[in-house]
């Protein structure tokens, strides 16, 4: 699967829903999410692009882990890359497994996650702790799909929300990284 995604700063949550609900989007779920973050042993992936995690995500007291690949972004508009992800049943254990394999923890990211649909478009407003608000706009292709019209279409929409600037290609681990 190949995830188109844009993400951009905006100025408060309240005001972005407003903007949502007016243009027919709709609240689909909320929930926490933590995500613990690895290092290769082989290769740096600060250096390669690439992303390796375990997230765990609670939403209704429901509790669901995933690990997830991310490969290096593919162009320089957008966070667009492979995303390879399957389920897990115990985040201790795997984690344990990645270290006792070498791999390092880098770090936990930490946000309460409201999603929206509009059309084929997943929205979420991202309150990550120690970060101002975000929101995250994206469409999953297949492999071997054109992504270039689903990222025109993506920053059209955020066009019709009002944000024209403060796009950032950097993940929430990459801006944490930088505060401290």
């Amino acid at each position: 699967m190949i995830e188109v995604e844009v993400k951009a700063k905006i100025e408060n949550f309240d005001a972005m829903e407003k903007k949502l609900e007016n243009l027919g989007a709709v609240k689909s779920k909320k929930e926490f999410q933590e995500d613990i973050y690895f290092n290769s042993p082989i290769v740096d992936f600060k250096k390669s692009d690439e992303a390796l995690r375990i997230r765990t995500t609670v939403e209704n007291n429901l509790e669901h882990i995933f690990i997830t690949y991310k490969g290096p972004k593919i162009d320089s508009k957008s966070k667009t890359r492979k995303e390879i992800e399957i389920s897990i049943e115990d985040s201790k254990k795997c984690s344990e497994i990645f270290e006792n394999l070498g791999f390092k923890k880098v770090r936990a990211v930490r946000k309460n996650r409201q999603y929206y649909t509009y059309k084929n478009f997943e929205i979420s407003l991202d309150d990550v702790e120690g970060l101002k608000p975000h929101m995250e706009i994206e469409i999953a292709l297949d492999d071997g799909k054109d992504y270039i019209e689903a990222q025109n279409k993506i920053f059209e929409l955020f066009k019709k929300l009002g944000i024209e600037d403060g796009f950032v290609r950097t993940s929430y681990l990459e801006l944490l990284e930088k505060l401290y």
